[in-house]
């Protein structure tokens, strides 16, 4: 009887390797099995990567990975660390897009990779389902917005699946679904609970076209609807707001716990504003000297919403602004002979300090539940109610004994009637459902209303990370112990366009619910990595901005029917632009695996993408694929020969080479994992990789034959290439002759190479010489081990301080590596 696989990973590699082990029954056995892929029916290996071979490679490998990582899931212990891998989740509108194969091929490589290091990795995937545009689509087209969504949800899951995307959709949520939206109610309920739920008149943005209201931060600087591009309008309205500005000083001092988040944690700290003010809630009896209002929150009534108190005494403007309406005030502060000043005519307060007064102050209003908290003058609470039918429904009715009371949670979730209604002019659909809207007050059993807005859909994706990590719980929207574990979020993906709005109030939850007791920390995300766009060239006419279709340009300026200037530009993919693409057409074309490799190494994660299949990088990544089959190849031809490693056989020179060849894989290694963990520049990783694969390209065929290195390097870059490219290297490591017999599993099920001790305890660094045109310019400091890289040190000197200054802005024609002294020579033109 055969041994076990398991069994194999003991065997000492001189076994594995002899040809009399290869030619017994037990390993005529062995290896039968281990190379039962797609070309074990016929035994026949292509030695090229056509198109037809990658097609069949796929989709022999897609189920079974897909199967793997459902399996693995499951299996997973909690006894290994954690990572959680998080992409913002989609709005169901049908059809995937481009940003949406980017950021989720990001998290999926990510997950992959994280597991092979051994981590129990969530990389979680749901839909942002409630929201305008199904229930625009709904009117559109007369459908019931519920069943436009489900359809459109199966439609999306169907293309995410066909990507090969590995999600754990056993945590899958549905934000319109009840059982999600109950906890969003009970999150609002809470929120009531604790004072920071209220409703009050107000002016509002109104959108006239999507007839909804809008947050501040839903309107663009021109005044504009961020969704539908409308001019927005000012209403005066009773709403819901969410009392965001009582955590401003919260939110604010937390960012300085987080990492650098490209930029965004400046654009978090610009939006907070200085939290050096303090707000105030109560009712204007006297004017002791002025008010300062905030223009844009003023109607034709005059009833306002936002003021500044005015104090001259503190302030030079304030004191200008007093003398020109000539009005009088009492002085509150005194200038003492050391400098500093005390209150005066202040009550309880006089005698203090101005730092004693403010805090006092500040704890007075606290305790009074008057205000009090620390906040900027350029925040706005975050106002939530829609006039629209398809949101969560506000758990809130209106008692005309007992005023605004909450629905118990008990009796959530209120869930929204049938639809009666979506023709919107200023109303919510939801006030035309009689039977829905009368009910009784929870409070005085008396006759009472229903809410009839509903919730911004930002409030229903300000949550859903932590609903990840307990999606099944049908008591509370997560446990604690569950959430504790998971959180924070190890690596959040997204655009560049939630920078603000959605990781705001994304943020503010988090610390409410920390508060609350209902998990441990307060900020949910550890890193974010934020992506850029693809973008597809346009072409319009340059007097109209009229675009046009590729097909329709000549491209000498003149279309075929009249001549005009034709003007070409990179936009945001889109259908009205004409430079959209169907990830589907782009993943029949040229494979699941390339389109992977060419997002990945197209730019790094937060710059944009100009799609254009004409540049390096597209093709790049083809030949890479190639070479990669094509190493596996002569490999397979070599030990087909009966011919395994005898390192005894190889020359001084042939030693040195295979030396090299070990220095390069664990500088790869080294350097591969870096850009995977800590500065995700998967493109430069990649480009490493391409440059192990050109040193074993380059070995000659007794170092082919007889090395070790050479096996034990092409087995670590198949490795390494396996998160980006799972279908090509599943089959390439279980038809690598030796991987298979050392591991058990597929390549996603292997552990992650790891750099060797010997590498890391030999020498560190050396001075390297550089000449430009055969002058010298300085010295560059490299790693010892990869001295002798010419791409590797090239690329080091470029990145260095020294590089930037002398070879930055010129194009460099050749570059020379000496073999024997620390030197490189960069040929430029002049």
């Amino acid at each position: 009887m055969a041994a076990p696989l398991s069994s194999l990973a003991q065997c000492p590699l001189a076994v594995l390797r002899c040809g009399s082990f290869r030619d017994s029954p037990l390993g005529r056995s062995v290896l039968s099995r281990v190379t039962r892929t797609l070309f074990s029916q016929t035994g026949v290996w292509d030695k090229d990567y056509r198109p037809e071979i990658r097609q069949k490679v796929e989709q022999w490998w897609h189920p079974r990975i897909m199967e793997q990582w459902r399996k693995d899931s499951l299996e997973e212990g909690s006894n290994k660390k954690k990572f959680y891998v998080l992409s913002m989740f989609p709005y169901p509108s049908g059809r995937l897009h481009m940003g949406h194969v980017r950021v989720y091929t990001i998290s999926d490589m990510i997950g992959h990779f994280q597991r092979m290091r051994g981590h129990q990795v969530l990389n979680p995937m749901g839909f942002d389902a409630f929201g305008l545009p199904a229930e625009n689509a709904a009117i559109e087209r007369g459908l019931d917005p519920e069943d436009w969504t489900r359809n459109n949800i199966v439609s999306m899951r169907e293309q995410l699946d066909s990507l090969g995307l590995c999600f754990n959709w056993d945590r899958e949520v549905t934000t319109c679904l009840p059982d999600y939206y109950m906890w969003t109610q009970y999150l609002f309920v809470k929120l009531f609970e604790a004072g920071l739920a209220y409703q009050k008149e107000a002016v509002v943005n109104w959108d006239p076209v999507d007839q909804t209201v809008l947050a501040d931060e839903q309107v663009d600087e021109s005044g504009r609807s961020w969704r539908s591009g409308a001019v927005v309008e000012q209403k005066l309205l009773t709403q819901w707001f969410i009392k965001t500005t009582n955590y401003a000083k919260s939110l604010l001092d937390a960012l300085a716990d987080l990492p650098e988040w490209y930029g965004v944690k400046a654009m978090q700290a610009n939006w907070i504003g200085e939290c050096t003010g303090c707000n105030f809630d109560f009712k204007l009896k006297v004017i002791v000297t002025n008010l300062q209002m905030v223009t844009d929150h003023v109607c034709p009534s005059c009833f306002f919403t936002l003021c500044l108190l005015g104090i001259p005494d503190n302030s030079e403007e304030d004191l200008c602004s007093a003398r020109a309406l000539n009005l009088k005030w009492s002085s509150v502060l005194k200038s003492n002979p050391d400098g500093t000043q005390t209150l005066i005519n202040s009550a309880e307060f006089s005698g203090l300090s101005r730092t004693e007064a403010f805090n006092s102050i500040t704890q007075k209003a606290r305790e009074l539940k008057v205000g009090g908290h620390l906040t900027s003058s350029k925040l706005r609470d975050w106002l939530i109610s829609r006039q629209r039918y398809w949101g969560t429904p506000i758990p809130m009715v209106h008692c005309g004994s007992c005023g605004p009371v909450a629905v118990p949670v008990k009796e959530l979730p209120i869930t929204l009637p049938k639809m009666v209604s979506l023709s919107g002019k200023g109303a919510s659909p939801l006030e035309f459902a009689h039977d829905w809207v009368n009910c009784k007050c929870p409070r005085c059993k008396g006759p009472a209303r229903r809410e009839t807005d509903t919730m911004d859909t930002f409030v229903d994706s300000a949550w859903y990370y932590f609903r990840y990590t307990d999606p099944r719980n049908t008591q509370r929207p997560f446990e604690r112990h569950l959430a504790d574990h998971w959180l924070p979020v190890d690596v959040y993906i997204g655009g560049k366009e939630h920078a603000v709005m959605h990781l705001y109030y994304a943020r503010f939850f988090s610390h409410f619910c920390r508060d609350q007791g209902f998990v441990t920390h307060k900020e949910p995300f550890r890193k974010l990595l934020v992506q850029g766009l693809i973008k597809g060239q346009t072409f319009k006419r340059a007097n109209s901005g009229q675009y046009l279709k590729r097909e329709e340009i000549d491209f000498t300026g003149m279309t075929q029917s009249a001549g005009y200037k034709l003007e070409i530009t990179w936009e945001k993919m889109s259908k009205s632009k004409h430079n959209g693409l169907d990830p589907q057409d782009v993943v029949q074309q040229y494979g699941v695996d390339t389109v992977r490799l060419y997002i990945l190494y197209a730019a790094p994660p937060e710059q944009d993408i100009l799609w254009n299949v004409k540049t390096d990088a597209l093709p790049g990544v083809l030949r890479w694929q190639s070479r990669l089959w094509q190493l596996v190849t002569k490999l397979r031809g070599a030990r087909s020969l009966g011919d395994f490693p005898n390192p005894s056989l190889l020359k001084k020179k042939e030693q040195t080479e295979a030396r090299k060849i070990w220095q390069n894989k664990n500088y790869a290694i080294q350097e591969v994992t870096t850009h995977f963990t800590e500065d995700f520049l998967f493109n430069a990783g990649i480009s490493r990789l391409m440059g192990l694969t050109n040193t074993l390209s380059s070995a000659t065929i007794r170092v082919l034959h007889h090395s070790v290195e050479f096996e034990e390097a092409l087995a670590a870059l198949i490795l390494m290439t396996a998160p980006m490219a799972p279908h090509l290297a599943s089959e390439l490591w279980i038809q690598n002759p030796l991987s298979p017999l050392l591991q058990k599993g597929d390549v996603l099920q292997q552990p992650w190479p790891t750099v060797d001790p010997e590498y890391l305890e030999t020498p560190d660094f050396v001075e390297l010489t550089v000449l430009v045109n055969n002058k010298g310019c300085g010295k560059v400091t490299v790693p010892v081990q990869v001295s002798k890289d010419l791409e590797a040190v090239q690329r080091l000197v470029l990145d260095s301080e020294l590089g930037q200054t002398h070879l930055s802005e010129r194009k460099v024609k050749k570059v020379f590596l000496s073999p024997r002294t620390a030197l490189i020579n960069f040929l430029i033109d002049e």
